[in-house]
This record gives C-alpha cells, structure tokens and sequence, in this order.
C-alpha cells in the first residue's frame, strides 16, 4: 500500500531521557492512520502524533465500539527493529473486530502499517535491555448516530510510546468475590475499551484495602479463576504449570501463547484447564504451590508475592526461586535483544 507520510518539524525525541520513561508517559513523533467507509480502508497516512476529531455523538464514545492491542518493537546489537509474533496480534485484533461488529483489518496491511510507524520511529526504540517501543493500534467507531446499532464508518491508527520494564516489584492480589469483569458469551475475550474501564472499580477497591490488583472469579459462584487484573494467570503446582482455559470470558493473551509455546518445547508439563481457588489453597496447604504470576505485554511477568482469600492469605516464596517464571521472563527478552537464537522464526524483522 502506499502510505502518505508528513513528518513533525520539530521532533520531541531531544526532551525524552531514556532512563527515565515510565510506562505510557510519553508517545512518538508520528502516528498511523487509516479510515474504512463504503466498505473499504483507505487514505493511508503517517502524520505527526495529534489530537482526533470525534462527533460527541460518536459510536465509540456513546456505546463503547473500541478495540485495541499492544505490543513492542525492540531493537538488538545488529539494529534492526523486530516484532515478536505480529500475526498473534493482527489475529486476535481481528477477533476482537468480529465481536465488536467492526471491519476486520487485512493481515498483510496491518503488519505494512506496523512496520511503517516502527521504521518511521526507529530512534524512539530504547536500547536498555528489557526495554522496547510499545506500539498501540486501535480502531474506533465514528459514525454520528445515537442508533443502537454498528458504526459503518471507523478509523483505525497505530501510535508508539518509548517504555521500560513495566512492572518490578512483586504483587499483592485479593480474590474478587463481589464485582464482575466478565462472563463466558459476554465480551471478556475482546481487548475492547469497556472491559478495563468496568475492571477499575475492583482495582481500586483492593488497593484501598493494601493490595495491588484481584484475581477475577467467575460468578455465580466465585470460586473458578479467571484472570489476575487485566493480565494472564498462571500457576506451578509440583513439577505442572497449570492456566485457566480459554472460554469467551478470558483473554487470549499473546504473551500466554508465548509461555504455553515455550513450555511445551522444553519439555516442561502444563495443563490448560478450569482452575479453582479451592485447589489453590489445597496445594499451598500442602506445600505443592511452588509459583503464581501473571503474564502480559507491558509486564511479560508479573510476580506474585500473596494471595488473600477470604481468611487464608497465601504466601509466595522469594521471586528469585521462581525457576519457571524467570526462565519464560528471560526467554522473552533474551529473544527479542538477539541473546537466545530465534530457532522458531518468531521474530519479524522491519526493514
């Protein structure tokens, strides 16, 4: 495709310091974007990073018709850009557009505009290790209707912001046993704007009460895991890894199929299936709970130090015993700065 670019005069790169780039605090010069009407994407621009113009009446602010995804470009000693598995995140962005009732965006001109913006911003890429470019297409509904029906016209636009290592201390979780996030049918699975925003209020809540995030539970009867925050859960019980499985209420999470891809090839057991916080508190009462953590974009790992649930409060060993958690953490980035040989073609590299 061809792309219209127009570059900034006057490049914010010279006030960013490098070492000092809390997550989502600072975006790139430019920003992609595309608009679909009639059927059809088209106008396919690189501008400078910008405020949009959305009627009030838009169906993304009125009714929520969002999606979004993330992920990083990093950058190694050879100094060419690369995306780790750009296709599980074209693919699950599409999935998300059929839930939402929005137009998918064609695989090979999803990856042209990625890598476009990360060519384009290569000097917004960190060179510390661990570091990366986070990049955050999203699309959203801008036909002016209060019809309670699908949008027919969209823009869809790419944008980057500099990041470091998003998460370093150990967490803290609580079981939610009140609020909901999401249900099996419901929109749980699509990376859709609603789904965080109806997630805050349990967020909040446990950080009043001391803790940094919640496991979901699924309701009625609170007692299947979900999700830890807006992350992946997993656990290590014995010599198994053990996920909740997919069931239209949890993300697919491409940092999840990294962790289950890489599990699998070093021969490590691990169980895709219904968890409950029951067998969680029977493991750990055994002494069987070795480790518990969550998985995600920004974070990659998330360690957990306790779970609270109800009276029992469980308690983690040190996060520098977590053998199967720092070695999926170190596999990641030791991948995407070129230390761990790329055996599996899982690196797309942007010329």
């Amino acid at each position: 495709m061809d792309i219209n670019i127009t570059k900034t005069e006057n490049s914010r790169l010279k006030d960013i310091d490098f070492n000092d780039i809390p997550f989502g605090k600072y975006t790139s010069d430019h920003m992609f974007i595309m608009d679909y009407a009639n059927g059809q994407w088209s106008d396919f621009r690189i501008v400078p990073y910008q405020s949009l113009q959305l009627d009030p009446q838009s169906k993304a602010l009125q009714y929520c018709q969002c999606i979004f995804e993330g992920m990083k470009a990093t950058i190694g000693a050879d100094g060419i850009p690369k995306l780790l598995r750009p296709d599980l995140n074209i693919e699950r962005f599409n999935c998300s557009a059929e839930r939402m009732c929005m137009p998918a965006v064609p695989d090979e001109l999803f990856l042209s505009a990625l890598k476009a913006i990360t060519r384009l911003e290569i000097n917004w890429i960190p060179k510390t290790e661990e570091s990366a470019l986070y990049l955050r297409p999203t699309m959203i509904a801008t036909e002016s209707s209060l019809g309670v029906v699908p949008s027919s016209t969209y823009t869809f636009y790419i944008y980057a912001a500099p990041a470091q290592p998003y998460f370093t201390a150990p967490v803290k979780l609580v079981t939610e046993q009140t609020l909901i996030r999401a249900v099996p049918g419901g929109t749980g699975e699509a990376k859709t704007g609603g789904n965080y925003a109806g997630s805050f209020k349990s967020g909040q809540l446990a950080r009043q009460k001391g803790f940094d995030q919640v496991i979901w539970l699924e309701s009625p009867h609170f007692k299947k895991i979900q999700e830890i925050g807006m992350m992946n859960l997993f656990f290590v019980i014995g010599d198994t890894v053990l996920t909740p499985e997919l069931n239209g209420a949890i993300l697919k999470g491409t940092t999840r199929t990294y962790f289950i891809d890489i599990l699998k090839q070093k021969d490590i057991k691990v169980e895709i299936r219904d968890i409950y916080i029951d067998e969680i508190l029977e493991a750990y009462q055994a002494g069987n709970l070795k480790e518990a953590f969550g998985s995600g974009t920004a974070a990659v790992v998330s360690h957990i130090s306790e779970i609270t649930h109800g009276d029992v409060c469980i308690t983690l060993p040190n996060t520098k015993e977590a053998e199967i958690s720092n070695m999926l953490y170190n596999e990641i980035n030791g991948l995407r700065a070129g230390i761990i040989e790329d055996k599996h073609n899982w690196l797309t590299p942007v010329y």
